[in-house]
């Protein structure tokens, strides 16, 4: 189908394509830089372990340098339409310096803030509190050891800084995402002073004001990780209770929570709470396995709950998951893409004619809409919307994701 016979189709539903192409244009998304070395990072010094964080397979291509994990970058983004954000951890400084993470600087990122500039990229940023030998209890800002929270303190207001200095070299705030991996592997009789340590010292890393148009703060909660299978000191409830005592952006992963619970249903609840919120959008195949998003129900449903909820301008979207099975470069690209589609399809939808059949508790009417609006071709809007970004699809998207990997292959 043509795109003028769609655009035809869903206006007579009451929808205006080229209304949703303009807003889908306007929606960035902060890509993982992680998922091009498999959470390795580039640090020089050595002795670090895994902390819980892993990417299974072994596809040649591997990234292995920071120009190498940018070729791959340029190249993902030349492939996905739209202009977008690039979240990078602490442990990817470019530097033949050695810090260790609690010295880390801005000048140890300057690369990559040069590299986003010429690029047209925003930058987020994320402290790492993992992969490290002071972690290797799985306690970090929680750790009965003061001299240990204190080095972690000192990591998370140096990541601070770092993002506040990006977000004003940029124009716009860089986003720094603060996870934890604290917790315990059997089941501690103390919960309780875990969770006050942990608050202790976040209140301490973020004691240092910074400007919002800068630096913005966000906590994110897991419900169980390796080695901690029993107790999470930085909870959904914990964090819940945190951000809207102390404002900061509250991080929701798909993959942190039971897999029976549906993302898209916490959104418009903690949204009663708190200003704004971060996504991690990610396939929780068997819990926190970070998958390569599918265009499933679940990516469907969320994208519509911030598209019908009004969310969009209080939501920052990131993307987080890591897969070595397969092309990096390609599980950037679909991952990104099927979260654009996601969004398409949510902004296509006739929402004032949903909300009023659910508001009359016309529920039969909102079941028929929802079924019959399935057959109408998003696909032929998805397709204008890229050949306007000049992106490739079908054919030759893979064409071209093949074509560098070939090239990339040869990397050890």
């Amino acid at each position: 189908m043509t795109y003028d016979s769609a655009k035809d189709a869903f206006a007579a539903w009451g929808v205006d394509t080229e209304v949703a192409i303009d807003a889908l244009g306007q929606i960035p998304i902060s890509v993982h830089c992680w998922q091009g070395d498999d959470v390795v990072g580039f640090e020089q010094k050595t002795g670090a372990s895994g902390g819980g964080i892993q990417a299974t397979g072994n596809h040649p291509g591997r990234a292995r340098t920071p120009d190498e994990l940018r070729a791959d970058l340029e190249f993902a983004y030349s492939m996905i339409p739209g202009k977008h954000r690039l979240n990078l951890h602490a442990f990817y400084l470019d530097t033949d310096e050695t810090p260790d993470r609690d010295e880390i600087e801005f000048k140890h990122f300057e690369p990559w803030v040069d590299w986003a500039r010429d690029q047209g990229i925003g930058l987020d940023f994320n402290p790492t509190f993992f992969a490290h030998s002071k972690a290797d209890d799985n306690l970090t800002l929680s750790h009965p050891d003061q001299g240990i929270r204190d080095f972690w303190i000192e990591h998370g207001k140096r990541s601070r800084e770092i993002a506040a200095r990006m977000g004003a070299a940029q124009g716009t705030p860089s986003v720094n995402n603060i996870w934890v991996p604290d917790g315990s592997k059997d089941t501690p009789v103390d919960r309780m002073s875990a969770r006050r340590r942990l608050e202790a010292s976040l209140d301490e890393m973020f004691a240092p004001a910074h400007d919002k148009a800068h630096l913005l703060d966000a906590v994110e909660s897991k419900l169980f990780g390796i080695g901690v299978e029993a107790m999470t000191v930085g909870s959904h409830e914990f964090y819940l209770g945190y951000a809207i005592r102390k404002g900061t952006l509250l991080c929701l992963d798909m993959g942190h929570f039971h897999p029976t619970e549906n993302i898209a249903d916490k959104l418009s609840s903690v949204a009663l709470s708190v200003d704004e919120l971060l996504l991690h959008v990610s396939r929780p195949m068997r819990w926190d396995s970070d998958h390569v998003i599918l265009l499933d129900d679940s990516i469907r449903q969320m994208a519509q709950e911030l598209v019908f909820a009004d969310l969009l301008d209080r939501t920052h979207i990131g993307l987080d998951f890591f897969d070595a099975t397969i092309s990096r470069t390609a599980a950037w690209v679909i991952g990104v893409r099927n979260m654009q589609k996601a969004l398409l399809e949510a902004l296509l939808m006739p929402q004032a004619r949903l909300k009023a059949a659910e508001e009359a508790l016309d529920l039969t009417t909102r079941f028929v809409l929802t079924e019959e609006l399935k057959d109408l071709p998003f696909s032929a809007v998805w397709a204008e919307f890229c050949a306007r970004n000049e992106r490739p699809t079908g054919s030759a998207l893979i064409r071209d994701l093949d074509g560098y990997q070939a090239r990339v292959a040869a990397r050890s």
